[in-house]
């Protein structure tokens, strides 16, 4: 049995018409049923289990709850915020804020015949798991004793209430709202008022519920890091290559693309109408957008500097989450903004910084006063100092223990050389030995260089500007912020390969290629339907070659890629993993399709059409509009580029895309990054391709 879930921008009446014309005659069928499984028994006792793994120490524990229609599962979202909110839950303030464990989080899993309530638990060094445990039990222990605040739950309330607007804003949550009420056989209307049964609730029943469900009946999983010795070899077996037939369409295919339909109209930005600019009294330029529907407020300060400038910069920012004021507790802090329902952050890029504050527009005053008191009052805490250092020192040795964060860190250290954003990095001396109060200098000084504020929200322009003249410290004549250093991506004139080590069953792999291409923004059009078509999704000329046709790869995809600077170049990449005794095969293939790209007319004209119809349904809206004129004018334009691409898009050729392809990424030098264990390699057939250059851990990470 089924149901249609929709959320967008169409007419309701054409849609429900549309439905009615091809799924109208359809029947519910009795014979259709849920399938009935044995009742699981509840747990008396903890239920241990172990598993070895070359990542990280962890553990995970969970309790057994009613299935996801069930009523409990509003209770438990309460529960989940109550425990771990990311401000002011009993785990963020006892366990995470004073950092009593490296990370500690909550969350209620909820499923069709049964919810998984679980929380995951991750050790400083030197800290045992049953340490973890006895840490998260004792935070159970206040949750059933109601040992926490009384403002803690009307806040929670409010803070669903702002997590639910935001979801009204998003077609693909509105959709998954509907679809998740059906697959768990929660009736529609219950869902609805669920904000009314949260807002109802009592700390008491909180209680009474937590004291009956919280027992010791749980399931507890140690991940703990070592070598698996009860792993078992088994053959592998032989897979026959299928013929790829991807000239030929179904009947059903065709009357699909054959079918008349009114076409999505796009809609661009156009930056000169679309938001309004102005300036402050410290002539600091505003970027504003109205919020004409809600309540809802975000407000930010972009800086044009990020960690290319200073590379202590992302260290500050998250220094500061355990920090107070000279007039406030880090804990009464994160309290009060959570209070508010608005919360605010500082991210760090490779050449941008943003301080944003976003939540309840009535609320905006006075969190943007306790944001700035604790960006330019903010109170150094040595001893969170010492705890952060000894956190971010045992993080450094846990991504050496983890596959991802050692090909992520190859991949940097390939693509740029030695200076990247992966080794860019204070050493562990430095961290040990600086003196925290330079870091809350560093965030505090900020407002002495000049940066723009962008607003989306309920204010009006002239409201805005009084309030931000009110409010936001800020120099009197500020300086121009400090140029940094940036990346730079390494060119590649031969062939070469690097490897760095990592002992697993599958191979990570990166091809990467670089001439110095400079981007045209006249070539985009071709680049983007270049990439649906060859590297794109299971269209894709890489996924049906490497996964479907020869079972190659567990994940294997291709890119031109284009910079987000002006003056940087354009460059090429594959990316693959697949088991080790594979990896020739793959780079054959690879070889294959690269130098003589595979031509299907109508596979080019589906990825066209891809193209055009998701360029004609995107919408950027609110805030997203001022980043994307940011973003536009980083890279040296000062129009909506989509509106470029969109117009060529009719004219395209797979002939334009066979020549691009050819002059670009055809029999060209390719750098071959490879993370995996050598010993399992056919280092011998890598070696006839090129020179090997073998890099060490320590190299990749810088540490």
């Amino acid at each position: 049995n089924v149901a249609i879930c929709m959320a967008g921008d169409f007419d309701p009446d054409k849609v429900v018409a549309t439905i009615d014309k091809y799924f109208g005659s359809w029947k519910k069928s009795d014979n259709v049923v849920y399938p009935q499984f044995p009742v699981q028994k509840n747990l008396t006792s903890p239920a241990s289990s172990t598993v070895i793994g070359k990542e990280a120490d962890n553990i995970m524990m969970a309790w057994k709850m009613d299935g996801a229609a069930a009523l409990q599962n509003d209770t438990l979202e309460v529960i989940s915020s109550i425990l771990n909110n990311g401000k002011a839950g009993l785990l963020d303030l006892n366990i995470n804020q004073p950092m009593r464990c490296q990370a500690a989080q909550a969350f209620n899993y909820a499923m069709r015949d049964y919810s998984q309530f679980i929380i995951v638990g991750m050790p400083n060094e030197g800290q045992s798991l049953d340490e973890v445990k006895s840490l998260i039990l004792a935070e159970i222990e206040k949750l059933k004793k109601g040992e926490f605040s009384d403002k803690l739950l009307p806040a929670i309330v409010n803070n669903m209430k702002l997590d639910f607007l935001r979801s009204l804003d998003d077609n693909e949550k509105r959709a998954d709202a509907y679809v998740n009420t059906f697959i768990n056989g929660r009736d529609w209307q219950t869902e609805v008022q669920k904000f009314d049964r949260i807002a109802a609730m009592t700390k008491q029943q909180i209680v009474d519920f937590a004291r009956r469900h919280f027992t010791d009946g749980y399931a507890i999983v140690y991940k703990k890091q070592g070598e698996d010795a009860s792993q078992k070899k088994i053959d592998k077996p032989s897979i026959t290559a299928i013929p790829t037939n991807r000239d030929m369409q179904s009947a059903f295919v065709k009357e699909i693309k054959d079918s008349k339909v009114e076409p999505i109209q796009p809609r661009f930005l156009d930056f000169k109408t679309d938001f309004t600019q102005t300036k402050t009294k410290r002539a600091l330029p505003v970027y504003y957008i109205q919020n004409k529907q809600n309540q809802l407020f975000n407000l930010a300060y972009y800086f044009e500097m990020g960690e290319e400038a200073n590379k202590w910069l992302p260290y500050a920012k998250n220094y500061f989450d355990y920090l107070g004021t000279d007039k406030m507790s880090a804990k009464q802090v994160q309290e009060r903004f959570y209070q508010l329902a608005c919360e605010y952050n500082i991210s760090v890029s490779n050449s941008n910084m943003v301080i944003s504050l976003r939540g309840l527009g009535d609320n905006m005053q006075e969190a943007m006063t306790l944001m700035e008191s604790v960006i330019n009052h903010a109170k150094v805490d040595r001893d969170a100092y010492r705890k952060f250092v000894e956190q971010e020192l045992k993080s450094r040795r846990d991504n050496k223990l983890s596959q991802k964060a050692n090909f992520r860190a190859l991949q940097q250290y390939g693509e740029f050389g030695a200076y990247n954003s992966f080794r860019n990095i204070p050493d562990s001396a430095e961290l040990v030995n600086t003196n925290p109060q330079t870091l809350v200098d560093m965030i505090g000084n900020l407002k002495n260089y000049k940066h723009s504020i962008i607003y989306y929200g309920p204010l009006s322009e002239k409201q805005l500007v009084a309030t931000i003249d009110k409010n936001h410290a800020v120099a009197k004549s500020p300086a121009d912020v400090p140029a940094g250093r940036p990346y730079t991506m390494q060119q590649t004139p031969t062939n070469e390969i690097w490897i760095a080590p990592y002992e697993a069953k599958n191979i990570y792999m990166v091809q990467y290629h670089n001439e110095g291409q400079k981007w045209n923004p006249e070539d985009e059009a071709k680049i983007e339907v270049f990439n649906e078509y060859f590297g794109g999704g299971m269209n894709g000329v890489v996924f049906q070659e490497l996964r479907e046709s020869r079972g190659l790869a567990y994940s294997a995809f291709a890119n031109y890629a284009t910079p987000r600077r002006k003056g940087n170049p354009n460059y090429a990449f594959t990316y693959i993993i697949s088991q080790n005794d594979k990896m020739m095969d793959c780079i054959r293939v690879f070889s294959n399709i690269l130098d003589t790209l595979p031509q299907t007319p109508a596979a080019f004209e589906l990825a066209k059409q891809a193209t055009i119809k998701r360029i004609a349904s995107e919408r950027i809206t609110k805030d997203d509009i001022i980043y994307s004129y940011l973003a536009a004018k980083q890279r040296g334009i000062d129009y909506d580029l989509r509106r470029k691409v969109y117009e060529q898009l009719p004219t395209l050729t797979l002939e334009d895309i066979v020549k691009f392809e050819n002059e670009n990424m055809a029999r060209k030098p390719w750098r071959y990054l490879i993370l995996g264990d050598e010993k399992n390699l056919d280092i011998k057939a890598l070696e006839k391709i090129a020179p090997i250059k073998r890099i060490s851990t320590e190299d990749i990470f810088g540490y």
